[in-house]
């Protein structure tokens, strides 16, 4: 049933309400001009509206909690529909950046390697100088070697161009990683669980909402040894991840702007707790007030200025996390000290009570 459909429904059940009610109004007015069978009458006809009307009323609830689920199906369809759209955009421009970067890579350090020779050269060939110049001082040439040498700064740029090109292959690696983690953060599942390992997925993760985090934090990864595969959606909890770390970003944006501190910290573990891979994502921002702690995971919930947040965010990990992989999520916070989230993965068929790891 589409949404005008409800509407629709809705308004029919609004007007034979207010008829309804307007009846027992027009009714009670009569009542002391009528003869007592007629007020018995009426008696009975009120009761029957009365519950005719508390049955629309009823119906009419459903209707709007059906409306309800219908928009917020509609909503998470089309934020569903705009994430894969932006990952095989993604996918797609970190191909095409990936192999002109491998060649600028190669390149560069053709060029670090040339350079070096050629430096090497140039320090021979300033020793010969120097013997020359012991023997034919007045020479032209010599003369005119001198001063260009001093023009082009020669010893200036042997000393800095091995740099330079060490801090240009620095950068090019970022760049390769950057691609590499977007084509991995991006590739889709298909809706079929794999074996994944967990720190892969952290990683990756981490390196693209880099641009989230790091002029508002200090973020860190711990990681048990020996972890055991993760099976569930890659992209998915890629995407669960992701938005916790936004999040907690954006509690420790706040506190800087209070002038709080001048930096953050976010803690990201992963850990085997039973039948289950518990991950926590930790930070110290502003904390959560314990009056909306029971509906930060409603969808379209959000304490943030209009046109600064949808409300999706957390109600997405909710569903990935616990409708998608029959996990768990709970939230540990206090305001003004930070806030961490604590997501439960099955690692197998989840047990009937999941344990209460620290």
């Amino acid at each position: 049933m589409s949404n005008a459909e409800y509407e629709r429904k809705l308004a029919a059940r609004d007007k034979t309400i207010d008829v309804l009610k307007r009846r027992i109004i027009r009714e009670k007015a009569q009542e002391h001009a009528t003869p007592f069978a007629i007020l018995k009458q009426n008696v009975r006809l009120e009761k029957v509206v009365s519950h005719k009307t508390l049955a629309l009323e009823n119906e009419r609830g459903e209707l709007e909690k059906a409306l309800k689920e219908l928009r917020l199906a509609q909503a998470q369809l089309l934020q569903a529909q705009k994430m894969e759209s932006i990952g095989q955009l993604a996918a797609g421009i970190a191909h095409e950046i990936n192999t002109p970067t491998q060649y600028v890579c190669d390149n560069v350090g053709f060029v670090k390697t040339a350079a070096s020779s050629l430096i090497s050269l140039l320090e021979t060939t300033q020793i010969l100088f120097d013997a020359i110049r012991e023997k034919c001082a007045e020479e032209p040439a010599v003369a005119a070697f001198d001063t260009a040498r001093k023009q082009l700064k020669v010893d200036f740029l042997c000393r800095q161009i091995p740099g330079a090109l060490d801090e240009s292959l620095e950068g090019l690696a970022h760049i390769a990683k950057i691609v590499a983690a977007m084509k991995e953060f991006s590739y889709p599942s298909h809706n079929e669980k794999e074996q994944v390992d967990v720190r892969d997925i952290i990683n990756t993760t981490v390196t693209v909402a880099r641009n989230e985090w790091k002029y508002v934090a200090e973020l860190e990864t711990h990681f048990e040894d020996n972890l055991p595969p993760l099976p569930c959606l890659r992209d998915a909890i890629g995407q669960a991840i992701l938005n916790l770390v936004v999040n907690a970003a954006h509690a420790i944006a706040d506190t800087i702007q209070q002038t709080v501190k001048e930096k953050g910290h976010i803690a990201i573990s992963a850990a085997r707790c039973g039948e289950y891979m518990e991950i926590r994502v930790q930070d110290d921002g502003t904390g959560i007030p314990a009056s909306i702690r029971d509906r930060i995971f409603d969808p379209f919930f959000t304490t943030k200025p209009v046109g600064k947040g949808t409300g999706q965010g957390l109600a997405i990990v909710y569903s990935i996390i616990v409708d998608k992989h029959q996990g768990q999520i709970r939230c540990e916070s206090e305001e003004g000290v930070g806030t961490t989230f604590i997501l439960l993965l099955p690692l197998n068929a989840p047990p009937e009570d999941p344990p209460a790891c620290k």
